[in-house]
């Protein structure tokens, strides 16, 4: 086993916290409240109990940060949309294509499984998610034009305010 360098092929390369920390670009207290969150949990820890981290784990923290910068999804939607069984069909075929040597009948399955899993993912997550999001821009954008027109109501107030003066 060795931390935070690739050795050989068929040695697992683990990564400490810190390391994480600089390879992804969070904060060790970032990782440390996904992980009591249970968005990640380190793969292994150390015989005194330092967190360890492997390579899935790294695309893990990656795939968190995507979904909350792009998708603008809270942690909570990052944690549903996660924690779905698709989610994980998707990590164990990448994770078997990237261990290499797979035959193209192989390989063939594994992407059907993927797409599979993937359609799943965007049907019962994304646009659940999507449909929310508009949703909520529904009601945000009747909050401003209630907002405009109450500061419309108030201007003419002022005005008549001013006029009688």
């Amino acid at each position: 086993m060795t931390t935070g360098k690739r050795s050989t092929d068929a040695e697992l390369v683990l990564w400490r916290i810190g390391e994480v920390a600089k390879l992804t670009g969070v904060t060790t207290r970032t990782l440390r409240y996904w992980e009591e969150l249970g968005l990640l949990r380190p793969t292994n820890h150390s015989q005194s109990g330092e967190r360890l981290y492997v390579g899935t784990d790294l695309a893990r923290v990656g795939r968190i940060r995507k979904l909350q910068e792009l998708l603008g999804l809270s942690l909570a939607e990052v944690q549903t949309v996660l924690g779905t069984e698709a989610v994980d069909v998707l990590d164990r075929i990448h994770s078997e294509i990237d261990a290499g040597n797979l035959s193209p009948s192989r390989r063939r399955e594994l992407l059907d499984e993927a797409m599979k899993a993937n359609d799943e993912l965007l049907v019962l997550r994304l646009d659940d998610t999507l449909s929310r999001i508009h949703t909520f821009r529904d009601e945000r954008a009747a909050i401003a034009i209630r907002l405009v027109e109450s500061r419309a109501q108030l201007d003419l107030e002022v005005q008549t305010d001013l006029g009688h003066r």
